[in-house]
């Protein structure tokens, strides 16, 4: 069974720092582009950061603050977010692309097919 579960959300003031993870399960795990959403309530859902072997992508607003990465070994991505700021809570969910082999350019939910629980960021100013 693929799965997907995220772990390591919370509540933090502005300015501080929280690190997600996922762990996946049921398929090749370093054969998939990976990435981390976000959606706030009564707003869409947004890419915030991908990755696939050395190829990283991050949302114009996450840049220089948020860092993604995985351990294929353990099976396992990241996302340590440092600098946060109000407009950045919401749900966080990590996602496995459709298509192993590559990861395109960042943020169409509907090309990810394999979604995880989600994890609330709560941030407080």
């Amino acid at each position: 069974q693929v799965q997907l579960v995220e772990s390591g959300g919370g509540s933090v003031q502005a300015g501080g720092s929280l690190r997600l993870s996922c762990v996946a399960s049921g398929y090749t795990y370093s054969s998939y582009c990976m990435g981390w959403f976000r959606q706030a309530p009564g707003k869409e859902r947004e890419g915030v950061a991908s990755i696939y072997a050395d190829t990283t992508r991050y949302a114009d607003s996450v840049k220089g603050r948020f860092t993604i990465s995985r351990n294929n070994a353990e099976k396992a991505l990241y996302l340590q977010m440092n600098s946060l700021k109000p407009e950045d809570a919401g749900m966080y969910y990590c996602a496995r692309l459709r298509w192993p082999g590559y990861c395109p350019p960042l943020g169409i939910p509907a090309e990810y097919n394999v979604w995880g629980q989600g994890t609330q960021v709560t941030v407080s100013s």
